[in-house]
């Protein structure tokens, strides 16, 4: 029985269905090439066109390489494959729905004048970083009401069971992984008590990202106890460019009062109940507050473009909340590859433009473009001490390998690599100076900076921002600074990576 299982499994399915999709693809450009001189011309000169259009519309040049010298090599089937994956992304019907329903949440993201009048002048330098924050990415600061840093899964996990337990009203669930066992166990088990109280339950997850963990009924499972599920733009057998916009996002959201974000999933290994890839280092921020309103609808945006029921009025969800103690200033933000605002690099670029003194950086993967290349050095050259911090053991070998080479001209350039020797970082966070911070989803690799949705919290001016640099510098001991001479590699191996480096968009 296990056998067929296995063979009749979705897997297997899908596997299929894209093996008969490039069948039929190559039978199509076998049919083109015997055509007539003229057909060859036109699509040979549609390639340079695109080409062309390309250069001028690209907003990040080196993840667009790609297919750019794709399509020059290959003019015929490169400019067929373009136009064929092109196509799918404006039909796709998910697509159409998560752009129109982010275009009707921007009503519910309005920025307090005070609040941003009090950023401004408090520090007149990071003027121009609140403004693009509040005004262009479209994400309104708050004053700090309550954030706590827990630098790993494993002891943010209880924290997050502990509020989940205080529901009353709603709770919101946004995931990239969800894998049954000791981590989610304990969770479903909270969430079918709250739902059968009459607590309005729900839960998201990405249909690729739990495509090996839950099986395709996992939904209607979930749903027969009473937690209304929605796998998050659902697998197609039929490739096409849509399926790479995947909800990389993770966010947990409580009543109004509470949410929860940072890189763990909710598996496992994020815990390390069991050890995947060694220790793995990771890590949960909890917001407490007004700020908790923008995860709301956040989460609100996404559930409506895929359920059938909508929410007319978010404002239902919101909760108001009595001005206390302030510590600062926060600002969670969201990114997505609906629009042309590359928001995540433009606040990363922006803490790392403004740094003085140092600017630490956790990431698991490290494939960035020429222009991060040249910030981060730049960066160095004008004294700051940036350090990034990068896994010591891998979880994709090809990925580390990519990772790796960029290295040496990092380095060179005066940045501090370090690599964390008892296992895997997963950890996604910039701080610096001390006063600014970022904790989210959103790795230094082109799948994040531009194909998938994300999420990040902002923190400027909070004195438990300590606390994250404090996190950086204990696993920086834990960790081996890599050398210029432990960075280089032969001319072979050089140019091997050079050539896996303009495929490294689609890892």
């Amino acid at each position: 029985m296990k056998i067929l299982s296995k063979i009749f499994s979705r897997t297997t399915f899908m596997v299929l269905m894209a093996i008969l999709e490039i069948l039929i693809i190559y039978s199509l450009l076998k049919w083109f090439s015997a055509q007539v001189a003229w057909i060859n011309g036109a699509l040979s000169l549609l390639s340079v066109v695109i080409v062309l259009m390309i250069i001028k519309d690209s907003r990040h040049l080196s993840s667009d390489m790609m297919w750019i010298i794709g399509i020059m090599l290959f003019p015929i089937p490169g400019t067929i494959l373009y136009l064929l994956l092109g196509a799918n992304m404006l039909s796709s019907k998910t697509f159409k729905s998560l752009k129109v329903s982010t275009d009707k949440a921007k009503k519910y993201y309005k920025q307090d004048e005070e609040v941003l009048s009090e950023l401004s002048a408090n520090d007149p330098e990071e003027r121009g970083q609140f403004y693009y924050i509040a005004k262009h990415a479209g994400f309104p600061f708050y004053r700090n009401t309550g954030f706590d840093y827990y630098g790993l899964g494993d002891t943010g996990w209880p924290v997050m069971l502990e509020e989940m337990d205080k529901a009353e009203k709603f709770i919101f669930l946004e995931y990239f992984i969800i894998e049954e066992g000791t981590m989610w166990n304990a969770m479903l088990e909270i969430l079918i008590k709250k739902a059968q109280a009459g607590v309005d339950v729900r839960v998201m997850y990405d249909d690729l990202g739990s495509f090996m963990t839950l099986s395709q009924k996992y939904a209607a499972q979930l749903e027969e106890k009473g937690i209304k599920c929605i796998p998050f733009n659902k697998i197609n057998p039929i490739i096409g460019i849509i399926m790479n916009h995947r909800d990389h996002r993770k966010i947990m959201v409580i009543d109004g009062r509470v949410a929860f974000s940072g890189g763990v999933n909710l598996a496992d290994e994020y815990i390390n109940v069991y050890e995947k890839c060694g220790h793995w280092k990771d890590n949960v921020i909890r917001i407490k507050g007004e700020a908790v309103w923008s995860y709301t609808v956040m989460f609100l945006t996404h559930w409506n473009a895929l359920s059938k029921t909508k929410d007319v009025n978010f404002e239902a969800f919101k909760t108001d909340f009595i001005s206390g103690k302030t510590d600062g200033y926060i600002a969670p933000y969201g990114e997505t590859p609906l629009d042309d605002e590359i928001t995540a690099q433009n606040i990363y670029m922006g803490i790392l433009n403004q740094a003085n003194d140092y600017c630490y950086i956790f990431t698991p993967y490290l494939i960035i473009d020429t222009e991060f290349i040249n910030a981060l050095i730049l960066a160095a050259k004008h004294g700051v001490d940036v350090r990034i911090i990068t896994p010591g053991v891998p979880d994709k070998k090809l990925v580390w390998r990519i990772t790796r080479s960029y290295y040496a001209s990092l380095i060179a350039g005066g940045v501090r690599i370090f690599e964390y020797q008892p296992g895997f970082i997963h950890s996604k966070v910039f701080v610096s100076d001390d006063k600014v911070a970022t904790v989210g989803t959103v790795n230094l690799d082109y799948r994040s900076l531009y194909l998938h949705f994300e999420n990040g919290t902002y923190l400027f001016g909070s004195e438990k921002i300590k606390d994250i640099r404090d996190d950086v510098l204990e696993t920086c001991a834990k960790c081996n600074e890599i050398s210029l001479d432990e960075a280089r590699s032969g001319p072979i191996v050089t140019f091997l990576l050079a050539v896996l480096r303009l495929f490294a968009p689609q890892m």
